[in-house]
């Protein structure tokens, strides 16, 4: 990475002053955070740069960590979020390792003990051992900041890591006494992240690998949310359906004739003969829906690691996406006959799977009444709970970046404060998030956070008094032997309202529908308060089976 200073004399600064002023120039504007002493001289130095950076302070640390998380999500972009040392970094670890699972660009900046105690076990006010240790296990990449001058290098280097080839997230960490220290500082130009270059010769062999497919299916995952454009040129020229899981929705809009869930998707794996897999593991094919000998895969991926994970592609191309796709489009066009139409076809094996889906009522209605609300380019946070599990298959998305969702870590809980994050990064977007009654109050903090900083989420709240999946797992496959499932609540209205929030109650589709326009109309952090029985098990559907030998 290149990297050099934009000013002729260096600058006398804290270490505190130099990270702050080095994530402005990174274009940061927003840091989510909750103070403490490890930490209290960043936070001075925040408070000297509020003209730069806006601070917003959580209830929980898992909160600030969830928040950024979100704000990266929905913006492709480094989000940062600041906590103490120890405890404080061991709340946050949640979000951090569901932010490694989807390939988040989240920076954890964390505050240390004394510099010259690390590593001594003296018992020290939030001392764990070897926390570096533990961050470089849930992030790309982490470092400790040792003195004033290391600051906007380390942080640089960061956001180099965060921004280049795979997405992650990274940490820094500064011991109590290192903030604070005065030193002449070169400040730098933000990172410039590396560019993979295109191989050429590849792409060429995956456009003939393709142009001779007779059943192609592309598979998007989220390392193709910023290609959607030359995926939707390459379908078009194969005439190949489009199929992704959970964070590749929105890669292509759900109405595109091409555009399958993947239940679809499933159906249609087991005759495909070249598969074109971008961004995306292929763990829920390969390793759920079968390989055999007479498919082959073309593999594009920022990760040279994932090309051969499971079996080795056919053909493998290292690099992002975007220009890759590009390339390959402009290929095929050269390359590619024309070729028939499927979407008669397709249109018959979605009538198939949603019979399939029919069974998952009341989710489905309750889903379509959020839908009809929620404006196109309107922003879905899913949660585990019954609606977050029929949304992955039957809730449309129209555009990339606006189906939210935490991937395989299932980190239950996470919607309220993921949300948050993705209003405050993106304030003229409606922003719903749909939990269970269970997964609500590992985060209900969070409501004064929405409030205090007129943060205005809407929060549909599935309450059946219990953890659901829990029970209905306990009721069908282990003779109806409950224990640990079922759950006291509170008045979700009232609460909602102590916090200063809107709240509302919704018996019904309909009754949803008036709630959401009126939260809406209200601008104000809104909880929908949604009593609901036992639903239909989504299970028999979303658990796979094999299509290939």
């Amino acid at each position: 990475m290149a990297i050099k200073s934009d000013i002729a004399q260096p600058r006398t600064m804290t270490t505190a002053e130099a990270v702050v002023d080095q994530l402005a120039r990174n274009e940061v504007s927003t840091v989510f955070a909750l103070p403490g002493v490890q930490n209290d001289h960043l936070f001075d130095a925040f408070a000297g740069a509020a003209d730069r950076i806006k601070l917003i302070h959580t209830r929980h640390e898992q909160g600030a960590a969830y928040m950024a998380l979100g704000a990266a999500l929905a913006t492709g972009k480094p989000s940062v979020f600041t906590v103490v040392p120890g405890p404080g970094i061991l709340n946050a670890s949640g979000a951090l390792c569901t932010a490694y699972a989807l390939n988040a660009p989240v920076l954890a900046l964390t505050g240390q003990i004394a510099n010259a105690a690390i590593g001594r076990g003296l018992g020290l006010l939030h001392e764990i051992p070897d926390q570096l240790g533990v961050l470089r296990s849930l992030t790309k990449w982490a470092d400790r900041i040792h003195a004033p001058h290391e600051a906007p290098l380390k942080v640089n280097e960061a956001f180099a890591q965060m921004r280049s080839d795979r997405p992650r997230p990274a940490a820094l960490e500064c011991a109590i006494d290192v903030w604070p220290r005065r030193a002449p500082v070169a400040c730098l130009d933000g990172a410039v992240p590396r560019a993979i270059p295109v191989d050429d010769d590849a792409v060429r062999a995956a456009a003939r690998l393709l142009s001779a497919a007779a059943r192609p299916l592309i598979i998007v995952g989220g390392g193709a949310l910023d290609a959607g454009e030359a995926v939707r040129e390459v379908a078009e020229i194969l005439q190949a359906p489009v199929s992704s899981h959970r964070t590749g929705r929105g890669v292509l809009d759900s109405r595109h004739p091409l555009s399958v869930n993947s239940a679809v998707g499933h159906r249609l794996w087991r005759d495909a003969d070249v598969v074109l897999a971008v961004g995306t593991r292929l763990q829920l094919q390969q390793l759920q829906w079968g390989l055999d000998d007479k498919i082959k895969i073309v593999r594009i991926d920022a990760d040279a690691d994932e090309l051969d994970r499971v079996r080795p592609a056919s053909i493998g191309i290292v690099g992002d996406a975007g220009p890759v796709m590009a390339a390959l489009a402009r290929e095929l066009a050269r390359q590619a006959g024309s070729r028939p139409s499927r979407t008669d076809e397709l249109q018959q094996i979605r009538a198939l799977s949603d019979a399939d889906w029919a069974q998952c009522r009341p989710q489905i209605d309750f889903l379509e009444a959020i839908r009809s609300e929620l404006p196109e380019d309107g922003i879905f946070v899913d949660e585990l709970t019954q609606l977050g599990y029929v949304s992955r298959l039957s809730f449309p998305i129209y555009k990339p970046r606006t189906f939210i969702t935490p991937g395989y870590q299932g980190t239950l809980g996470w919607g309220l404060a993921t949300a948050l994050g993705v209003k405050a990064a993106m304030p003229d977007k409606a922003v719903v998030a749909v939990s269970g009654d269970g997964g609500f109050m590992f985060n209900v903090q969070e409501l004064a956070t929405a409030v205090q900083h007129r943060i205005p989420v809407v929060v549909v709240l599935m309450n059946d008094g219990a953890f659901g999946n829990v029970m209905r797992t306990q009721t069908e496959d282990f003779g109806n032997r409950r224990i640990a499932s079922n759950l006291t609540n509170p008045d979700f209205v009232k609460l909602a309202e102590s916090f200063g929030a809107l709240g509302l109650r919704a018996k019904t589709p309909a009754e949803l529908k008036q709630a959401l326009r009126q939260a809406f109309q209200s601008g104000l952090p809104t909880v929908i308060d949604v009593p609901v029985g036992p639903m239909p098990s989504p299970w028999n559907v979303l658990r796979f089976t094999r299509s290939r030998p």
